[in-house]
């Protein structure tokens, strides 16, 4: 699939069809008399571009949408909104646009992030559905079922972020209507069963050459994460909990994916799945169900796994995998707190470690000597996927804490998350020192173990779920396995497994923990120790530019 995914330059598509404040986007179509070479290919490769670009020139430049192009892209804008305000992480410079109230969870319907992201699930819709109607019945219907599940993909998160979606299947001048609530939910899994038939088999395309490419393996992933959440989607109608087991089921007893477990030159199985090769590398592939591709030199874009490198980097750091440090995202306690409950056992450094304008190899050498490099923060959590850092590279004079006191006031009021990185496991060199060559891992198997467990425990409370639990944390070679499947068992292992992937915020409103007093996180509420917030912050709202040019949307309760 690579060669197929970055031939982006063909691209644009006719979009006005579809979106409803045409203003707000800049939308162009290319005459295809411009691009006498274009191919089907090369339309199939847009529509999966739409997951991990946000135009035609690389970072800047021919923008799908209007404003700032770093920030408009899909993983980067669903990002945002699934984890800037919850228990894992914070954003260092709270007078960036928009920032200060998604952390302290007082936004509003005029929320330039919450509209960038339902801007980008707009234009994303408005390609699969021109390339949907002009194509079924011309070419093979597998490929036609690959951009139907995209398609799918885009609408589920506008069911989980703003639980309806402006609506159409077609592409023409209508405007979308409203479709909400368990009406979404119910052309979700009915799409989603018509089209698991007619694509690839379970795991055809997890190998190098097609790797990218959405196979049933990757449609019965979404299909298990839809039916976990049926009721909070459904508001308590539909409880569809033996469904996410029966796709687990087909995932697992396929045999087409595995953990990734060994570890290669110093990097542990978990690491691998967030490294610069995560294509090329069989035993990261194996775990990736469904992945968003991104090449340093052939997807140049702020708003994909750039982002998340480069966001939480600091210069300074050992083994920083980029020269464009941002420094701008790092770990809340609360985060810290689930790997080490007794939040002061972490290794870090003291006042009196730090040296003055330090090298690499006194960092190192440092950290080695404190025993407060990371892979000391991993053996002391007995856990492969404590990936912080509290040494004293990148400190510029200050020792990072672990809480920012009353105010944010820069990148080391937490540790730094090490998660994400643009190296290659293998030794190769990265492909750009600023843009990352890691992939995006939207679906992986620890999700389907995860996702197994819980449902079988929400059916009937059972406890066999237990031994998927820990699966995942024999992976991790966490020593302390997990003894009993109940909420706190889950919500917990859900955040060690996948913090900074893009979910939280789904799963803590799946527990009913999101809002309320019930659980209480650093700045929850726009307070420091946190503070209970209304329900009705469990969704967004519909941006007030939406509702203004298209009467069809209704905004949602109490914005």
């Amino acid at each position: 699939m690579k060669k197929i995914l970055i031939k982006t330059a063909m691209a644009g598509m006719l979009c006005m069809g579809f979106v409803s404040c045409a203003d707000e986007l800049n939308i162009k179509s290319v005459d295809p008399h411009n691009y006498p070479t274009y191919t089907v290919e090369g339309l199939l490769a847009k529509q999966y571009a739409t997951l991990g670009l946000t135009g035609q020139k690389g970072p800047a430049g021919i923008a799908d949408l209007s404003g700032d192009e770093g920030e408009s892209g899909f993983i980067r804008t669903v990002f945002n909104l699934q984890e800037l305000m919850t228990d894992e992480t914070l954003w260092a410079y709270q007078d960036n646009e928009a920032i200060a109230p998604i952390t302290h969870m007082n936004w509003t319907k005029d929320n330039a992030r919450v509209n960038w992201t339902y801007q980008r699930l707009i234009f994303n819709i408005t390609l699969y559905n021109q390339f949907i109607t002009e194509l079924t019945g011309k070419l093979e219907e597998d490929k036609v079922a690959e951009v139907r599940f995209l398609r799918a993909l885009n609408y589920y998160y506008f069911l989980d972020l703003y639980r309806k979606a402006p609506f159409k299947e077609t592409f023409d001048d209508s405007l979308p209507v409203e479709k909400s609530g368990v009406d979404l939910y119910n052309w979700l899994d009915k799409e989603l069963e018509t089209i698991e038939p007619l694509m690839a088999e379970v795991g055809a395309y997890n190998n190098s050459e097609n790797f990218g490419r959405a196979d049933r393996g990757a449609a019965y992933a979404l299909h298990a994460r839809l039916a976990l959440n049926s009721a909070v989607y459904t508001n308590g109608q539909v409880k569809d909990y033996q469904k996410a087991i029966d796709y687990c089921d087909k995932i697992i007893d396929s045999n087409k994916y595995d953990l990734c477990r060994e570890a290669k030159n110093g990097y542990s199985g978990y690491q691998q799945l967030f490294m610069g090769d995560n294509d090329k590398n069989p035993e990261a592939m194996k775990e990736i169900i469904f992945p968003i591709r991104q090449d340093g030199v052939k997807t140049r874009a702020y708003a994909g796994t750039s982002y998340l490198v480069n966001a939480t980097s600091i210069a300074g750091m050992p083994y920083v995998s980029t020269s464009d440090a941002w420094k701008c995202l790092f770990a809340r306690v609360d985060l810290v707190k689930k790997f080490f409950p007794n939040e002061e056992d972490i290794p870090k450094a003291e006042k009196e470690d730090l040296i003055n304008n330090p090298t690499k190899e006194q960092v190192i050498a440092k950290d080695n000597e404190k025993h407060i490099s990371t892979a000391d923060v991993i053996a002391k959590a007995k856990d492969d996927r404590a990936l912080f850092y509290m040494g004293i590279g990148g400190c510029d004079g200050k020792v990072r804490t672990l809480t920012p006191g009353d105010a944010i006031t820069g990148p080391l009021n937490g540790a730094s998350i090490v998660k994400w990185s643009n190296f290659h496991a293998d030794g190769e060199q990265q492909h750009h020192q600023n843009y990352s060559d890691t992939d995006f891992p939207m679906f992986r198997l620890a999700e389907i173990y995860l996702t197994r467990a819980e449902a079988k425990y929400r059916l009937n409370g059972s406890q066999d779920g237990l031994e998927d639990i820990k699966k995942v944390q024999d992976r991790a070679h966490r020593t302390a396995f997990a003894t009993t499947v109940d909420d706190q068992t889950l919500i917990d292992e859900w955040c060690r497994e996948f913090y900074m992937e893009g979910r939280r915020r789904s799963d803590l409103v799946r527990f009913g923990l999101f809002t309320g007093s019930k659980y209480l996180w650093n700045f929850k509420g726009g307070v420091s120790n946190g503070s209970g917030i209304e329900s009705y912050y469990d969704i967004y709202p519909i941006p007030g530019n939406e509702t203004k040019n298209n009467p069809n949307m209704t905004q949602n309760p109490k914005y």
